[in-house]
């Protein structure tokens, strides 16, 4: 899908501050609402109406809540609201699951229901949750991402900011909350979700940040256009609203992105997942022998293809191949040691097969699902040689089945591969494989097959397979 030239620009830069473990979500209910869960105005709706009111006439939400509780000067049925329409269960959409895939550490929400931290859950991760000041100087051990809800939460409905009065002393009834908000606009780029802009839980949180030094953030807002029984003065009044709504959040640093439908976050994130990806580098081998290669040219080769990888700024990952893994290792450590300030050890990422069957699961089970977790790391995926000893012929080598199966799950995966064709064995015929079908392969990259092409000449130096590579990597990252 083609984007505007603003969302292209926010998707590099938003999954560059995600890789910096800079980046933030604040989730409203429109995020929560593709999952059938209710927005306010549908909240407030029975509410409403016993009040005598009609809640599509209101602006006001806070209010309309704030003048029930007034009528029963208690908050109980808001509360009891807050159970029935968040208690059950609902199934994450694709803009949760794809957020909770990304290592993104910092939530903030006004939502009540637990889809964020569910679907982390369901990701293999540990969310910390904060909905009551009192967790707020407690820590989830090994957590991989706070989640900050700063409304309460259906799982403690009793303490949930429902009403006007709430609102207006939630400065100092939950400062914690506020102070820590104040420092992650400072220190994070926030993407806003699901707001409507108009949205009085966002009206009375916005009114209490304004902090001196302002970050770029960025919120996705559907483009106002002309509907069905508007008139041209109608129209236009609705577009000037927006304009004006659009600048006005810049005073908080927000820029606005302008999609024509819900529909297209999703779409957006996937393409800011991508881009991340494209970062982390799996290399897949292993090598009994090396065919026409040298030993140590081979391990020479694949030492510098690591070594310059981490040294471009990129994480390498991959499954301690035999043969190869130890290359992979003191190349990717080398840089990383020679410069600790710059690189990380974070850059290297091994995932050592298991060597035993483990509670039940055969080991090729095992080593399936390994491959799996492995190469969902990876935006690109090298193969290079690929030969092991045949299991019912220690006397004879064939290529590395693994490596055929790492390369169907790469493209499960969406990975992007590149197959050493010059080094043999699997890598060969794999080479052989996307060379045969380029379209198929590289649809979205036609410079690729001439460069993926070279890569399985022979003849050509090292260095060179090496500069080529390094060439392929660097321009599927701008």
């Amino acid at each position: 899908m083609a984007f505007s030239r603003e969302i292209e620009a926010f998707a590099k830069e938003f999954a560059a501050d995600i890789s910096n473990n800079s980046a933030a979500i604040f989730a409203g209910a429109g995020m929560s609402k593709g999952a059938g869960y209710v927005d306010w105005a549908e909240l407030l709706h029975d509410i409403a109406e016993e009040l005598g009111l009609d809640v599509k006439l209101e602006h006001d939400l806070i209010s309309v809540a704030q003048f029930h509780v007034n009528q029963l000067q208690n908050s109980a049925k808001l509360t009891r609201k807050i159970v029935e329409e968040f208690a059950e269960q609902a199934e994450s959409t694709d803009t949760h699951e794809i957020l909770a895939r990304l290592p993104i550490g910092t939530y903030w929400t006004t939502n009540y229901d637990t889809l964020i931290e569910d679907s982390l859950r369901e990701a293999s991760k540990v969310a910390d949750v904060k909905s009551d000041v009192e967790q707020l100087n407690t820590t989830r051990p090994k957590r991989d991402a706070v989640v900050y809800k700063m409304h309460g939460s259906v799982t403690h409905a009793s303490k949930a900011i429902l009403y006007k009065q709430q609102y207006e002393q939630y400065h100092r009834t939950h400062e914690p909350f506020v102070t820590a908000l104040s420092g992650d606009l400072v220190s994070k780029t926030f993407l806003f979700i699901g707001f409507s802009f108009t949205d009085p839980n966002l009206d009375y949180v916005l009114s209490r940040l304004h902090t001196g030094a302002k970050r770029n953030h960025y919120c996705f807002m559907k483009r106002e256009i002309e509907s069905a029984g508007d008139d041209a003065e109608t129209a236009r009044y609705k577009i000037r609203k927006q304009e004006l709504r659009i600048q006005d959040l810049k005073r908080f640093g927000i820029q606005t992105l302008l999609i024509n439908k819900h529909e297209d976050i999703p779409k957006i994130l996937r393409a800011i997942e991508a881009r991340f990806l494209k970062k982390t580098v799996f290399i897949g081998g292993s090598a009994e022998e090396f065919g026409d290669w040298d030993r140590n040219d081979a391990l020479n080769f694949i030492h510098s293809l690591s070594a310059q990888l981490v040294g471009n700024g990129y994480r390498v990952v991959s499954g301690f191949g035999w043969g190869v893994g130890s290359a992979v290792i003191n190349g990717a450590l080398e840089t990383i040691y020679d410069n600790p300030e710059k690189f990380s050890e974070d850059q290297l990422l091994m995932r050592p097969f298991p060597q035993v069957a483990s509670k039940g699961t055969e080991l090729a089970t095992l080593w399936k699902q390994y491959r799996q977790r492995m190469l969902s790391l990876a935006g690109v995926a090298i193969f290079v040689f690929g030969n092991k000893l045949d299991p019912n012929d220690k006397g004879k080598i064939v290529n590395a089945n693994g490596m055929i199966a790492e390369f169907d799950i790469a493209m499960e995966k969406g990975a992007i591969p590149v197959p050493i064709g010059a080094t043999g064995f699997a890598a060969r015929d794999i080479w052989e494989t996307v060379m045969a079908q380029p379209a198929k392969y590289y649809a979205e990259h036609d410079w690729l097959p001439p460069l993926v092409e070279k890569l399985g000449e022979s003849e050509l130096p090292p260095q060179e397979l090496v500069r080529t590579l390094l060439t392929i990597v660097d321009r599927l990252n701008k």
